[in-house]
């Protein structure tokens, strides 16, 4: 049965949300699924943006056949060839042999990776401020490359004020009914999880979003049509617009502390708690604790980018550091994380040098304020240690002031 949502009188949603799936792109856990979103406009011409992944093919192609109600489709506007969107493009093509795809150059190139059908012959190549008109509609295309593939464009819509933007103001998260963000209380419920999806999907790509909002600021903007997540408008369309200038400028969110740790007997585990509680007695409110063996690695990304003050707290572990504090380090490092005051705890029986290590993959990244304090345990906290750990409180509560 076709599952159709109206957004506005010539425009509707065709896409599907999955439960099934547990983890998007095979690395990052959807517990709450996530939805493939395509729309489609009934103009003079007809248009579909985008297509959508093939969990939700059934659905997907049954919602578009659905909302062109008979009529023959005329444009489909490929704003990014990621699987998850592009992946039934050929099946339209079959469907709708006459259909024109409207796309950039690169695109176009990447069409050709991916199937095996004649792109040259129905592509409309567009570029940066070019326009295609639909009778009562004119849409202009905005080049964002590197948001977060290089052949990512966004399509805006001149006569709603629309901005179809591809991956960017998408969330993790499947759609319950609910489309719109004004619908629910959309900074409790999907905020975490704009946040988890932006910092972890497109997170490194700072300066690249950066220009892409700079082109948005000249744009009369109602509403964002994202690929993932809830169509924006109203204070959220506002609050995702100011989250991604804070996120893609390296601006921490929370004037907090983020402390993470990796213990294998509980030692070092014991040391990160005492600190929060010392942190919490000088005053520092929202403090967050992550046991890197517990947590995601894709959550401690997300609140890397949230908080001004990062605390790492590891056991050395073959001479080196604890496996998976490694692994959350060199993924904060991939993602490009700037401007961070960082502090470090080490841990080690006989030879304590997991703190080295982890100084030398933070400190490679611009903006890191690193402090000198590092405390050093020797198996297990002392009670002559709890002046650093005081200590080491202290530097930290300074530097958020």
């Amino acid at each position: 049965m076709q599952n159709i949502r109206k957004i506005t009188d010539s425009l509707l949603y065709v896409g599907a949300s999955s439960r099934a799936l547990s983890l998007f792109e095979n690395v990052y856990p959807i517990p709450r699924g996530t939805s493939y979103n395509s729309y489609v406009l009934l103009d003079d011409k007809t248009v579909l943006f985008d297509t959508a992944d093939r969990a939700v093919e059934g659905q997907f192609l049954e919602n578009v056949n659905g909302a062109l109600c008979g009529r023959t489709l005329d444009y489909v506007i490929v704003n990014h060839m990621e699987p998850d969107h592009c992946a039934l493009l050929e099946e339209i093509i079959r469907r709708y042999p006459d259909v024109k795809v409207v796309l950039n150059a690169k695109a176009e190139i990447m069409v050709k990776q991916f199937f095996t059908f004649d792109i040259e012959s129905r592509a409309v190549v567009v570029k940066e401020g070019d326009c295609l008109e639909t009778g009562h509609h004119t849409f202009t295309f905005v080049m964002a490359p590197m948001v977060h593939w290089p052949e990512v464009m966004m399509t805006y819509d001149k006569t709603d004020k629309i901005l179809f933007s591809a991956d960017a103001f998408g969330t993790f998260g499947a759609i319950n009914g609910n489309l719109f963000s004004d619908e629910v209380d959309f900074e409790c419920e999907w905020l975490s999880d704009a946040r988890r999806y932006y910092t972890n999907i497109v997170g490194k790509y700072g300066p690249q979003v950066q220009a892409v909002l700079k082109k948005a600021a000249a744009l009369e903007i109602n509403m964002i049509a994202p690929l993932h997540g809830l169509v924006l408008r109203g204070s959220a369309l506002t609050l995702m617009i100011d989250k991604y200038s804070k996120w893609s400028s390296y601006t921490p969110e929370e004037n907090s502390v983020m402390i993470s740790y990796g213990s294998v007997y509980g030692n070092t585990a014991n040391a990160a708690e005492l600190l929060a509680a010392r942190l919490a007695d000088k005053g520092v409110k929202n403090i967050s604790i992550f046991d890197v063996s517990a947590t995601d690695s894709a959550e401690i990304v997300a609140a890397a980018f949230k908080y001004r003050v990062l605390v790492f707290a590891s056991t050395t572990y073959n001479n080196g550091i604890f496996i998976n504090m490694e692994n959350v380090l060199h993924d904060i490092s991939a993602h490009c994380l700037q401007n961070r005051t960082v502090a470090f705890i080490q841990n080690g029986s006989w030879a304590p040098v997991s703190g080295k290590h982890m100084e030398d993959i933070i400190s490679a990244l611009k903006g890191m304020n690193i402090i000198d304090k590092k405390v050093t345990l020797k198996s297990s906290l002392k009670e002559s240690q709890l002046d650093e750990i005081e200590a080491l409180a202290d530097e930290i509560v300074n530097s958020l002031k």
